[in-house]
């Protein structure tokens, strides 16, 4: 009887090591788009600082957004590490997850342009 229930236990452990764990696929997703979001900021920054703007403010718009952004994927990220180990491997939770996967990445990707363009905005204005 004990090796019965240890059999079974080894198939659910064996099932749950080939699906996705939700919560390191997370934790992957806001490491890349981390680095992603920080070479697009560094990218884009030092090209607007050759288009002329000679000001402090690219500088300060590089820490600041780059610090700033931090918190933000913490945020995404600590939606997912806290969720039990049967939870983790839920396909239920793939929807969720998707959805949050493309929130991230559409603020790794779209914020350095936009907050770009409002900096050159206020620079201008300047």
């Amino acid at each position: 009887m004990n090796d019965q229930m240890h059999g079974n236990n080894a198939q659910a452990e064996t099932k749950n090591s080939h699906t996705r764990d939700w919560r390191k696929s997370m934790s992957d997703h806001v490491a890349y788009a981390l680095l992603v979001y920080t070479a697009l900021q560094i990218f884009v920054t030092v090209h607007a600082m050759k288009q002329g703007s000679h000001s402090i403010l690219p500088y300060f718009a590089l820490i600041v957004l780059v610090a700033g952004i931090i918190p933000a994927c913490r945020k995404f990220e600590g939606r997912w590490i806290h969720i039990s180990d049967e939870q983790a491997h839920d396909p239920g939770l793939l929807d969720a997850f998707r959805h949050d996967i493309i929130r991230l990445w559409a603020l790794a990707i779209g914020l350095p342009f936009v907050l770009t363009a409002l900096f050159k905005a206020i620079t201008a204005l300047i």
